[in-house]
């Protein structure tokens, strides 16, 4: 079944003083700041904006519902590469600035590494590739395709219909995270709760500022804890690298955040969106049944297809003048880059809006490109991977037990992806 693309909304806000209507920026550049109000969408439909700038003006003004201003948003994949990877778009500038943005409070924390320059991020980032070697990826991967196997077995002895999310996808990343931190399964469910709160776009910003304390303060005792009963973790090492001074407890503190954060919220909407994708085109998970060694670059085809999130991520801050797609971007200036709409990016994906396994063009961006590609890209596609796998081998007959349009999908959140997925096989 292809998903419908919405047409792009016609409405646009008044032209702020840096864009007045007819006053061209550069060269052909825009005239008009777009209000993005980034409304939640239903099922795998994409955002009719990122749509159609995509094709029509890859680098454009926006404005969204928060925040001061407005910032330019690249949405090629030639020209998101570019600036992704373009040290003179800085993170670090972003702290203490009220960039436009969908949520009215900062997900990222100040020090994290996902506001951080170099050298800073390089040193953070290195000290996190250390701890996560190749013995403990292997371990992870064992371990993954074991709990998955567990989790299906279990799923599959209750009596048709069972959620997925319920039974499999939200149990996993848990366990998987919880392996990997060093994070006791008891303290999950808070973690969970407060994991709601801040990836939240509606929740008052007191109540963010109160969790975002809550989980500071316990990451903080759980250092302690680590420093004077190691384990064999990710966390523990951290913890020892603090102690050697290689990072500040902040940085500890908001690196082991976003680690658990996304790894918590980014697997169990992939991998339930990925399962609904393929039960919603019946075509290709025919094809992915003959050819199980299809499966590699189905997950690949999954990760550019599907919109796992709404709107955009963290904003960079020009550092000078750069021109970008023959539009210059003033050094000072906010600028937001789309994956998803690179991704569906025509001039490099042909019919970009089909779901084809087969695909074999170029890599998707769906976690990120340059210094700040996403730390658990390896972790999230080997839990999506022995999800899959495991499905297709132990429930050929697998089916949605609703009618596609029955399926509730996520709504007040920054991630995309059902609240429940019920099957039967």
């Amino acid at each position: 079944m292809k998903e419908a693309v919405r047409p792009p909304a016609a409405e646009t806000a008044p032209a702020l003083p840096h864009a007045r209507s007819g006053e061209p920026l550069g060269p052909a550049g825009p005239t008009t700041v777009h209000y993005w109000p980034v409304e939640h969408l239903d099922a795998l439909d994409f955002d009719p904006l990122l749509h159609r700038l995509v094709r029509e003006e890859p680098v454009a003004l926006v404005r969204m519902r928060y925040g001061e201003g407005h910032a330019w948003l690249v949405t090629r994949y030639e020209y998101v590469k570019e600036v992704t990877s373009d040290p003179r778009f800085s993170r670090a500038l972003t702290v203490d600035r009220p960039v436009t943005g969908m949520t009215p409070h900062n997900v990222a924390p100040a020090r994290g590494i996902g506001r951080t320059d170099a050298p800073d991020h390089t040193r953070l980032r290195r000290l996190v590739a250390q701890a996560f070697n190749r013995k403990r990826a292997a371990a992870l991967r064992a371990e993954t395709e074991a709990t998955v196997e567990r989790l299906v077995d279990t799923m599959m002895s209750r009596p048709a219909p069972a959620d997925l999310a319920d039974y499999v996808s939200g149990p996993l990343p848990e366990r998987v995270i919880g392996k990997l931190l060093g994070v006791p399964r008891a303290d999950l469910g808070r973690l969970q709760q407060w994991r709601a709160v801040i990836l939240s776009t509606d929740v008052p910003v007191t109540q963010t500022s109160t969790v975002k304390s809550d989980i500071a303060a316990y990451f903080r005792q759980l250092a302690d804890h680590r420093l004077r009963e190691p384990g064999d973790d990710l966390f523990s090492e951290l913890a020892a690298a603090e102690a050697r001074g290689d990072l500040s407890r902040a940085e500890l503190v908001s690196l082991s955040v976003m680690i658990v954060l996304n790894a918590l919220d980014q697997v169990r909407n992939q991998c339930t969106s990925m399962v609904y994708a393929l039960l919603t085109h019946p075509e290709q998970l025919a094809a992915l049944q003959a050819d199980p060694g299809l499966l590699p670059s189905a997950v690949e085809e999954l990760l550019r297809f599907i919109p796992q999130r709404c709107g955009v991520g963290m904003p960079r801050i020009a550092t000078e003048d750069v021109t970008v797609g023959g539009v210059t971007i003033a050094a000072g200036d906010a600028v937001y880059v789309s994956y998803l709409a690179a991704d569906r990016d025509p001039a490099v994906f042909t019919h970009p809006d089909r779901l084809d396994l087969t695909r074999t063009e170029a890599p998707n961006l769906a976690f990120g490109h340059g210094p700040h590609y996403c730390l658990g890209a390896a972790l999230t596609r080997i839990q999506c991977h022995a999800v899959l796998s495991t499905l297709l081998h132990k429930a050929p007959g697998l089916r949605l037990a609703v009618p596609p349009e029955e399926v509730r999908w996520r709504r007040g959140t920054i991630n995309r992806g059902p609240e429940a997925l019920p099957l039967a096989w």
